[in-house]
């Protein structure tokens, strides 16, 4: 006997905006990842060959930022696809569990 039983005479939505999204989400992804850490690479390679403390600080304290913001990304990414999957979910066919008999139930609808 299986636990859920498929909703008589429900119609599944068609897809929308959530299947386009999230198609797009690798690159979307690549992308966000890519440039950040090209925006680093490019940084240290032009830094020059003995840079001051300073220097030195600022450019680690970039590129720190600039981790953070792909971590960010990733992050955003994930819940972006979260949410593509819930919608998705919901758009599918509609469930019925059996009906459960709550103890005591009788009574309540018998004193009223």
């Amino acid at each position: 006997m299986p636990a859920l039983n498929r909703l008589p005479g429900f119609q599944r939505s068609p897809p929308g905006r959530e299947w386009a999204l999230f198609r797009r989400l690798p690159v979307i992804l690549v992308l966000g990842t890519a440039l950040p850490m090209a925006v680093a690479l490019v940084l240290w390679w032009a830094a020059p060959g003995q840079p001051s403390a300073a220097e030195e600080r600022d450019l680690l304290l970039l590129t720190y930022r600039l981790i953070g913001l792909v971590v960010l990304h990733w992050t955003l990414v994930l819940t972006v696809a979260i949410g593509c999957v819930i919608v998705w979910l919901m758009k599918g066919p509609a469930y019925v569990a059996d009906a459960y008999p709550l103890p005591g139930a009788e009574q309540t609808v018998a004193r009223r």
